[in-house]
């Protein structure tokens, strides 16, 4: 029995790191290899199979060398406006259609509509689109970020903490609208509150 489950936490351990090889996002995939090259190590000196066990204990402390530079690292955050007839911003939107129109439907008319790329680290990171409500207000219709850069920080430096309101000068409210579960959470996480009037809409004074 007990070697049993010996065997079965070895299985496990194995699925983690597998796991965390079909990550996309770097930080997504150093944690979870992180936690499953532990669980091997311990299952290799568990079944005194001390290569195994050493080979991955090593790996984990790269996993943790890698995180520390990840998270201590200086980041630069940018926004540059976009032209919506430039043939860059048509491919972008076109090569993440898929995932954007979850939260985005082509426009007809853009003339009312503000385009801006978010830049982290001099790479396109995403996108956000958006309108004048009022001479106070201003409604992001899409805030669009890249599947590799989904960790919080672009949404977190730009709307958390209200740099954006240095770019879109003589706003003092952003509204925007959740498309899903997800989506709300991220709002609120960023400082978003609900409106509560039986829509999907959220409110953020900057």
């Amino acid at each position: 029995m007990e070697t049993n489950l010996i065997e079965w936490f070895g299985y496990i351990s194995s699925f983690v790191v597998l796991i965390s090889l079909t990550m996309s996002s770097i930080i997504k995939l150093r944690w979870i290899n992180l936690l499953g090259a532990i669980m091997f190590s311990i299952f290799g000196f568990m079944i005194n199979s001390y290569p195994t066990g050493t080979l991955n204990l090593g790996i984990a402390l790269i996993d943790i060398y890698y995180l520390y530079k990840i998270y201590m690292r200086k980041e630069e955050f940018s926004m540059v406006k976009a032209n919506f007839d430039s043939d860059y911003f048509k491919y972008f939107i076109n090569f993440n259609r898929k995932e954007i129109d979850e939260q985005y439907n082509t426009l007809s008319e853009t003339s009312n509509y503000r385009a801006y790329y978010y830049l982290r680290n001099n790479n396109i990171a995403g996108v956000m689109i958006g309108r004048s409500l009022d001479q106070d207000s201003f409604f992001i219709e899409l805030d669009y970020v890249t599947e590799e850069f989904r960790d919080f920080k672009i949404g977190k430096y730009f709307l958390g903490e209200n740099r954006i309101k240095m770019l879109l000068k003589g706003y003092n409210i952003l509204r925007t609208r959740a498309n899903s579960k997800h989506h709300a959470r991220y709002l609120e996480k960023i400082g978003f509150k609900k409106v509560d009037d039986g829509t999907n809409e959220y409110i953020k004074t900057i």
